[in-house]
């Protein structure tokens, strides 16, 4: 079960996790805040969050069980444990993972993770798993792109506090399915977004179409371009286009 840590407001929960000395921190310790003035996203990005509205949380573990380069292996853990926690919700959802670890429905953002590690050796000694999830905001800035909530998906209003501790049984089921060895790499496979279709991608400096053939075992994307080039591209190398 995991430790529940309420704020009112920080700057980011990632950012207050990172000031911290981890290894003090108990295991599956959660950092929440209902207000984040300045959160993150991935690849830089701001994590643009309604006051009251959403779930903004960070995750404290310590995976020491994973080899250093299988790091990839919690933002599997954490984007399917989402995919579980909203799949019951309502008939309407079928949340897909849109590589590596952004959730959507409907073709609509609704959650982003954010992994990050401290090593100790060839282990992983710490990792602080953020979370963002969309629940009652209904209007975005202009700027976000493709958005989506739970009220706007189901028509609901929705309780944190109960929503945020559905969600972390969820991720604990799946961290403990890491402890245990299961391999979730197919499963996380059959949940991405344009998995076998053609889609158009940034790739470095071209537009291109290409076709997300698989994942490696280091989370890197495996695609098929339409020129014939077969790719295998890091996060920074590689953005779909809308």
């Amino acid at each position: 079960m995991a430790r529940l840590i309420r704020f009112d407001s920080l700057e980011s929960t990632n950012k207050y996790c990172e000031i911290l000395d981890l290894q003090q921190v108990e295991d599956f310790t959660c950092f929440w805040a209902l207000e984040q003035t300045d959160g993150i996203g991935q690849r830089g990005n701001h994590w643009a969050s309604a006051p009251g509205e959403n779930l903004t949380f960070s995750l404290v573990l310590h995976p020491t069980f994973l080899p250093a380069d299988r790091q990839f292996k919690l933002t599997e853990a954490l984007s399917l444990a989402v995919v579980d926690f909203l799949s019951p919700l309502s008939s309407h959802l079928s949340p897909l993972i849109k590589w590596p670890n952004d959730i959507y429905v409907d073709g609509k953002k609704i959650c982003g993770t954010l992994v990050s590690t401290r090593l100790v050796g060839n282990s992983i000694a710490s990792a602080v798993c953020g979370i963002g999830l969309n629940v009652n905001q209904c209007e975005f800035p202009a700027w976000v792109p493709h958005p989506t909530s739970l009220a706007l998906s189901t028509g609901q209003q929705y309780e944190l506090e109960p929503l945020l501790r559905q969600v972390l049984q969820c991720i604990e089921k799946r961290y403990n399915d890491l402890k245990s060895g299961i391999d979730l790499d197919a499963e996380y496979l059959t949940r991405l977004l344009n998995l076998g279709a053609p889609a158009r991608y940034k790739y470095k400096e071209e537009e291109i179409t290409a076709t997300i053939t698989g994942i490696d075992p280091f989370g890197h994307l495996l695609l098929d371009a339409d020129d014939g080039r077969r790719l295998c591209c890091g996060m920074k190398e590689i953005a779909l286009l809308s």
